[in-house]
């Protein structure tokens, strides 16, 4: 299968570890502010709740980020192509409604990444060979 090639494995793993990058400073509420400030995204609401917020989502994504870059299932490729077309999502909803210039870049990056973790999985062939087992945790062996 496409998706447990040591390729695609190895693009998991480096997402992992661009998330672990630009996202460490989302988890705290004393390095989140830090964070805001450098990327002009100060001027909104910095409340207690934003920062929750911030928080939150800074904490899940480096846990999901520490899963895969530990251990790259090709399955964790399929979730995370789709995690990354929703944040994608989310950002072009921003920029439409005034977000910050410097949300294009993030976005450009979700949209690779999701596109070329989602596209293997995409194709009738890898489909074709989940064998009825679309949670199946480990690759194939030849």
């Amino acid at each position: 299968m496409v998706t447990s090639s040591p390729s695609y494995v190895r693009l998991v793993r480096a997402s992992a570890w661009y998330d672990l990058v630009v996202t460490a400073g989302f988890m705290t509420p004393w390095t989140y502010p830090l964070l805001a400030d450098a990327l002009s995204l100060g001027g909104g609401p910095t409340g207690p709740m934003t920062v929750l917020y911030a928080n939150l989502m800074g904490s899940v994504v480096m846990v999901w980020a520490l899963l895969r870059a530990v251990r790259p299932l090709p399955l964790y490729g399929l979730f995370d192509g789709v995690a990354r077309a929703l944040f994608a999502s989310w950002q072009a909803y921003a920029l439409a409604h005034g977000g910050p210039r410097v949300l294009w870049a993030f976005l450009a990056v979700e949209a690779v990444l999701g596109v070329v973790q989602l596209a293997p999985w995409l194709r009738r062939k890898a489909l074709r060979n989940l064998s009825g087992n679309p949670l199946r945790t480990r690759p194939e062996t030849p």
